[in-house]
């Protein structure tokens, strides 16, 4: 449980129950289908990854119904998510054409998304504690530099970066906005660090002599680009063998980093600097 990050729990049985008997059946409708997965269909994924985080801020903030709460926790939320961009996979597999369905997966994320950031933003402002300066320098900071690992990547191990592709690159730029949200909001804004092995490498960092200069999350950013390189490389042989499955695996690992990093950004967004 130690790897487990602070504040990970259940939801209360009948919301647990609820949930895993939607997300078996969504899952055992997907199963049965096998429909197509491409990088266009993990794009398409791409909103969801951020509908999670940004419902499971709103839970963080109390900004949810009651009724509502136990499904954005944070286990639950995984679920939650996951069966409702599965539900939408198989509703659109059964009223569209194959090739609209990263579309319609795209799209209905977005229209779930935008109104989810929407009322978070309007809290913070209700509150008086919206500050959107430090969040935008770490979103925008992100594309640069995320461009440069990528060429860099592409130069040293072109075969790879060519046949991971968009998946690749939505990976890195997940990992990389997590690793800027990360340092932004321990550096910065005084916010800490939830999962225990990324608390020890921060602490870890501010024990070195470069912590007074560089901060502490220089040491958790440089190993996220270093490690996603070395898993894109990894995942090249994996996709060119099992498409559909290293399409899928690769984007779980974009979600685990586009996901939190997401999460920091509209958090320190609607909770201001502590």
């Amino acid at each position: 449980m130690v790897l487990l990050p602070e504040g990970f729990s259940l939801p209360p049985l009948p919301y647990l129950f609820g949930l895993l008997v939607a997300a078996a059946a969504v899952g055992y409708g997907l199963y049965r289908r096998r429909p197509a997965v491409t990088a266009r269909h993990i794009l398409g994924l791409a909103p969801w990854m951020a509908v999670g985080s940004c419902l499971h801020v709103l839970y963080v903030i109390n900004g949810l119904p009651p009724a509502l709460e136990p499904l954005a926790g944070t286990a639950a939320v995984y679920l939650t998510v996951g069966t409702l961009a599965g539900g939408i996979w198989l509703a659109g597999l059964s009223s569209r054409p194959a090739a609209d369905i990263p579309a319609v997966l795209g799209v209905a994320g977005l229209v779930l998304l935008v109104p989810v950031v929407g009322v978070a933003l309007t809290i913070g402002a209700d509150r008086g504690t919206l500050t959107l300066f430090w969040p935008a320098v770490g979103t925008v900071g992100t594309v640069p530099l995320t461009a440069v690992v990528w060429a860099g990547l592409s130069r040293l191990r072109p075969e790879e970066a060519e046949i991971t592709g968009s998946v690749g690159q939505l990976a890195l730029f997940g990992h990389v906005l997590d690793a800027v949200s990360t340092t932004v909001g321990v550096d910065i804004l005084g916010f800490g660090e939830r999962t225990p092995l990324s608390r020890w490498i921060l602490e870890f960092a501010a024990e070195l002599p470069t912590a007074e200069l560089l901060g502490t999350g220089w040491l958790f950013m440089l190993l996220k680009v270093v490690l996603l390189s070395g898993v894109i490389v990894l995942f090249a042989d994996y996709i060119e063998q099992a498409p559909a499955e290293g399409y899928l695996l690769l984007g779980f690992v974009a979600a685990v980093g586009l996901g939190p990093g997401v999460h920091n950004l509209l958090l320190f967004a609607v909770s201001g600097s502590l």
